[in-house]
């Protein structure tokens, strides 16, 4: 087992979203870690503990390297993955806190949530992690909850807002744009036929908001230093077209070259409207002008 090199100041969650309730987090660990001198470290699971318990996982919010970045871009020094799986499930409190927090860790000081459960059958709770670490050399402490007047900022608030396709809404959340990341794959080129040339995206983890139109900012992941460029994307089966397989694709505004096999990742500004069959491709291509200038108007681009 390895172990950290240095005392720890640990934050614990599965993070995912890395939501303003999730930065608010990293932030007071942070904070309490610089006051004493130890690392801040973000300890989070993947795959989620829901799956490998068989009780079906969320919708994915983040990919699990955006996860890692959004947490060192809230604060923490580092950001450790445990691999969750059955044998972690089955640990005690105690042996979660000994073996894990205590040896492989170093801690000195736990940051979690109020309601934050551990250990086989989610049978620690806070009160047992505080007494528990008062016997192993470490402290627990309860992070203030952050929210607005909504409600507390949670990853089931996010869901809900993106599956209601509520986009502002997510984001707010967020504290910045849902994203989703796919690479650019072969398509039947049909909106090229058409004049508008699109980006077919393959491989998307994260969770899709409904069928529809959306504006959105494309950044190229294959190319450092890159700017985002604006976009409108289109989820859904094209009705219109075939009605039958589920595309993500995008039409970069600003134009573009071939991009197969090049990772692209999209931003949601705003839903345009959603998903309509429509009278031909002449009634769709006349539809897709009224979306490039609807989304031109939502970007603040001219």
């Amino acid at each position: 087992m390895i172990r950290e090199l240095q005392a720890t100041t640990i934050a614990i969650g599965n993070f995912d979203g890395v939501h303003r309730g999730h930065q608010s987090i990293i932030r007071q660990a942070r904070a309490i870690a610089d006051a004493h001198g130890l690392a801040c470290v973000a300890l989070t699971f993947d795959p989620h503990p829901s799956e490998v318990l068989g009780r079906g996982a969320p919708a994915r919010l983040t990919t699990l390297p955006s996860r890692i970045e959004l947490l060192v871009a809230s604060g923490a020094h580092r950001a450790i993955v445990l691999p969750f799986t059955k044998e972690l499930a089955s640990f005690t409190p105690e042996k979660f806190a000994h073996d894990l927090l205590h040896e492989r860790l170093l801690a000195r000081i736990v940051v979690v949530g109020e309601n934050f459960r551990f250990g086989c059958n989610r049978a620690g709770n806070f009160d047992s992690l505080r007494t528990l670490g008062a016997k192993l050399g470490f402290s627990a402490m309860a992070a203030d909850i952050a929210g607005d007047e909504s409600g507390r900022f949670s990853s089931s608030r996010v869901r809900s807002a993106i599956a209601a396709g509520d986009i502002p809404a997510a984001n707010t959340v967020l504290g910045r744009m849902h994203a989703v990341t796919g690479v650019v794959e072969q398509g039947d080129m049909l909106g090229r036929t058409i004049g508008f040339r699109t980006a077919n995206l393959g491989g998307i983890v994260e969770m899709l908001p409904p069928h529809g139109v959306y504006a959105v900012w494309v950044t190229n992941l294959a190319t450092p230093e890159t700017t985002s460029v604006p976009g409108v994307m289109n989820i859904g089966v094209r009705p219109t077209v075939d009605g039958t397989k589920l595309r993500v694709e995008v039409h970069l505004l600003e134009g573009a070259p071939d991009l197969y096999g090049v990772p692209l990742r999209a931003y949601f500004v705003e839903r345009l409207r959603g998903e309509v069959k429509l009278g031909g491709l002449h009634a769709l291509k006349t539809q897709i002008e009224k979306d490039i200038v609807r989304a031109r108007s939502v970007l603040r681009i001219t």
